[in-house]
């Protein structure tokens, strides 16, 4: 017992020593690595899509290992980051706003993130990559159900206030339903490029709220930013929280009336095996013709 209370003493003493001669030692400082050279932004990347072809989705998945470490493999975002969920989002979608980040055009929030890896994609590549991740499922979140203890909506569960202006708006303030352009279910619209919403991370909506409340934009074509900016202007910041939260538990489910047919109709049963071809009795003394001239046999 002895020898080990000496030998853990000496240790300590060692590592104490140690200590001392790191704290009294110079740290050489790192070199500063030189600043990453990108290509120069390309302000006719948006007008490029027009002149590509149909994505395909499994060249699309050949690029996507670049996308994975923010986006995950498929798509949804590893919980608890602030990157955009963008499975399931439409190819048209994902192919613009790629372009937007190559162009400059989109300069706000994680955009000096996005665009060293939008800027080497051609045109097609973003096609491809949108095709690949519109195949994808979209997860979803959890939304907050705590209650609001004062303000205009006191009592209310947190979401219910997101799903009240996702589902209806305000019509005294001019807030449109966000379903109108987005979707009952959240899917968007994949025609004028409105973007899937159901699921979409919480912290990610919550900033884009706020880019679009601030109202600039570097976007040459505002049209779709404008729509959105005059929407969130009179959006208070619990408003935009409990908007984040409902979107990050939406999901798409089955309606009550397929819900009901489903359970109507009971589990399916096994079909039942097909009965074997019954064997027709071989004819004594009667030979089988030969077959004809130039016939041959399955």
């Amino acid at each position: 017992m002895r020898h080990a209370r000496a030998y853990g003493f000496a240790g300590l003493v060692a590592l104490a020593a140690g200590a001392v001669a790191f704290a009294q030692s110079v740290v050489e400082p790192l070199p500063e690595n030189p600043p990453v050279e990108v290509a120069p932004l390309d302000a006719s990347a948006l007008a490029a899509l027009a002149k590509t072809r149909a994505g395909d989705a499994e060249r699309g998945a050949t690029l996507a290992g670049t996308c994975a470490a923010c986006h995950g493999l498929d798509g949804n975002p590893p919980e608890g980051l602030p990157y955009p969920r963008i499975a399931g989002q439409s190819e048209r979608y994902v192919s613009q706003q790629l372009a937007l980040f190559k162009s400059g055009e989109r300069n706000t929030g994680l955009a000096a993130a996005m665009i060293p890896f939008a800027t080497p994609l051609s045109a097609q590549d973003m096609r491809d990559l949108g095709a690949f991740f519109a195949t994808k499922a979209a997860g979803a979140g959890i939304a907050d159900d705590a209650a609001v203890a004062e303000g205009p909506y006191q009592g209310m569960k947190f979401y219910e206030i997101g799903e009240r202006l996702y589902r209806s708006g305000d019509g005294a303030r001019g807030i449109p339903a966000c379903m109108a352009c987005h979707g009952p279910a959240g899917a968007g619209n994949p025609g004028p490029a409105y973007p899937a919403v159901a699921g979409q991370e919480a912290a990610y909506v919550d900033r884009r709220l706020q880019e679009y409340r601030a109202g600039t934009t570097s976007q040459q074509d505002r049209h779709l930013f404008d729509i959105m900016a005059a929407i969130a202007a009179p959006l208070t910041d619990q408003e935009i929280q409990a908007l984040a939260s409902y979107l990050q538990g939406l999901h798409e489910r089955p309606d009550a009336a397929t819900l009901a047919a489903i359970e109507a109709a009971g589990p399916v049963a096994p079909a039942a095996p097909a009965p074997a071809p019954a064997e027709a009795p071989a004819d004594e003394g009667v030979e089988a013709p030969a077959p004809e001239a130039g016939a041959q046999g399955s």
